[in-house]
């Protein structure tokens, strides 16, 4: 076995227009959740309880689209969802439509630990909160302004907005220039194509591996929908050999099951880490389908991909090696 690694991200798609200000916001974010993790890892914490740890972290801070600052339903409410998984037995819990839970990921933990069941939704997923005695607070308190704002400019142009922390100074959406073609949703056009969804994969020196995932999905959507983060398989997977967390377009994510489609093609073809990565997010996204995944295996390794503009991501592992980045790989 190798020693262990970690990844963290915050989404895959960022508008090149994205102030500096706020990319070196991410930056540092990302990096405090990664020294977070790091000394967890260091202390022998479990690679699940690292990935719950930190995902927490991810989801208390309103930068990102996930917990405090979470995307708005075309109702205008925050209605939020999470998975996580871990590679021992390959036990899994999730969650969708949650509203109260101030930390998604935990509620999704119990699921796994405290349920016979690996998936609870909506109404029943916030009467089993209740009864864990997790942490609950009013919907308000998800509700940023930029995020009243943005939700305000989809309804004006009937449509969903994806990156909702960009500051629009005319008509045209968040920054996309003139030129750009249009962009699709399952067949139908969508404003500029920039998901946000944090996530977290750990390794430790005993070649565990645990992932999450955790988001407030789309600005604008209908109530109800739900994307790939809380879907094992396809936002999230993790097993003997590796564990993934996706980001960016979920129902393309969803159509090619792109977190167990990595483990599927390390364990069926022999592929390395980086290979599977690589291999899937260029093979397995159709119709134009934009997205990017963070990994890491049982061996040690840390990998990350994408094929959008861009993904706000970090990785470190025992050997020293650290990066934070947001653009080209």
């Amino acid at each position: 076995m190798g020693g262990w690694a970690i990844a963290v991200h915050g989404g895959a798609g960022v508008d090149p227009n994205l102030p500096k200000e706020r990319q070196e916001g991410a930056k540092r974010l990302l990096t405090r959740c990664l020294d977070l993790g790091i000394s967890a890892l260091r202390s022998s914490l479990l690679p699940i309880d690292v990935v719950e740890l930190v995902i927490r972290e991810l989801e208390s801070d309103p930068l990102f689209n996930s917990g405090r600052g979470s995307a708005l339903t075309a109702e205008g409410a925050a209605e939020m969802e999470a998975s996580i998984m871990d590679g021992v037995g390959r036990r899994c819990g999730a969650v969708s439509g949650v509203t109260t839970v101030k930390n998604p990921i935990s509620l999704a933990r119990l699921v796994m630990d405290k349920s016979p069941h690996s998936y609870l939704a909506f109404s029943g997923a916030e009467d089993f909160a209740k009864q864990q005695g997790v942490e609950l607070v009013d919907n308000d308190y998800f509700i940023t302004e930029d995020n009243l704002g943005m939700l305000k400019l989809a309804k004006e142009a009937n449509s969903i907005i994806f990156d909702y922390r960009i500051p629009l100074t005319g008509s045209d959406s968040c920054g996309a220039a003139a030129d750009s073609p249009p962009l699709k949703m399952n067949g139908l056009p969508i404003s500029v194509y920039a998901p946000e969804t944090v996530g977290c994969v750990v390794v430790d020196g005993e070649g565990r591996c645990a992932a999450g995932t955790s988001t407030g999905g789309l600005m604008n959507k209908m109530s109800g929908r739900i994307g790939d983060s809380p879907l094992i398989g396809s936002g999230t997977y993790a097993c003997d050999v590796c564990a993934v967390s996706c980001t960016g377009e979920g129902e393309a994510i969803i159509r090619g099951t792109l977190a167990r489609d990595v483990a599927a093609v390390m364990e069926y073809k022999g592929m390395g880490l980086q290979e599977a990565v690589d291999f899937v997010i260029e093979r397995r996204l159709d119709g134009g389908g934009q997205a990017g995944l963070i990994a890491v295996s049982s061996k040690g390794e840390v990998a990350c991909g994408f094929n959008s503009v861009g993904m706000f991501r970090g990785c470190a592992n025992e050997d020293g090696f650290m990066e934070v980045g947001i653009w080209d790989q």
